[in-house]
């Protein structure tokens, strides 16, 4: 992958951010250098990058970069004093009766798996608020604002509340989604066999609002990558049972 094939949603002499696609890093790997992430491929067209926050690899979604030290220390301290407003969409699964739910739980780094975390009360304060959009026959479709930003924060929450993300080997119950699940009568072609709709964690960095460098209030968003939108319009196709809210 080349710079030039990033999505850029938004840049100017202090800030850019990227519409991520899934699969690539947002920083490089510490133990494989190959490994294409998105501050790598920007250091070729910009002389100074300056990391904000991160999404998981699995993630796609809206990603901010800052350009100058001055903008970087701006958004770090936003960030730190969790005023930056981030929305995700998130494909759940089970249906979610609530319209809006708060999930108000400490997460800790998971002593027995490496790379995730649990619900501790020993862990740090996360705050986790969800909007529902639409209910399927077995699964929901929310918008979920990050008041914290705590790693898995998103997975790990909506894990907790027995909703785990429609597609999530790690805290859900499935790594890929078939239509074939939900289709029926689907058919195969007997030349070969069916492909997942979509394989990785079901959510997506939608929206993402902060205070610019010259004191403007930025609200920057990214449209949703191919995979995504397919599931939701597969849901709404063979999965419909529940209104619109």
């Amino acid at each position: 992958m080349k710079a030039n094939q990033l999505e850029i949603i938004f840049e100017n002499e202090n800030i850019i951010a990227i519409n991520k696609l899934s699969g690539l890093l947002t920083i490089p790997d510490r133990y494989n250098h190959a490994l294409p992430s998105v501050y790598e491929l920007l250091k070729e067209k910009e002389q100074n990058i300056f990391t904000v926050h991160r999404l998981d690899v699995g993630t796609s979604g809206i990603l901010l970069f800052a350009k100058t030290p001055e903008a970087h220390n701006n958004l770090n301290e936003q960030f730190s004093n969790h005023t930056v407003k981030k929305i995700y969409t998130a494909v759940l699964e089970g249906v979610l009766h609530q319209d809006r739910q708060e999930i108000d739980i400490p997460l800790l780094q998971n002593p027995n798996k490496k790379g995730g975390v649990i619900p501790s009360a020993r862990g740090k304060a996360s705050l986790t608020i969800l909007n529902t959009v639409e209910r399927f026959r077995n699964a929901t479709l929310v918008n979920a604002e990050l008041k914290t930003g705590r790693l898995h924060q998103l997975r790990a929450h909506t894990a907790a509340i027995g909703y785990p993300l429609l597609v999530d080997d790690f805290y859900g119950n499935s790594k890929e989604f078939f239509v074939s699940s939900i289709k029926r009568r689907f058919n195969i072609k007997k030349e070969g066999s069916e492909l997942p709709l979509i394989s990785r964690p079901t959510m997506h960095a939608t929206e993402i609002s902060f205070i610019a460098l010259s004191g403007e209030e930025l609200t920057l968003t990214a449209k949703f990558p191919k995979d995504f939108s397919a599931l939701i319009q597969v849901l709404r196709k063979y999965n419909r049972t529940y209104n619109v809210c």
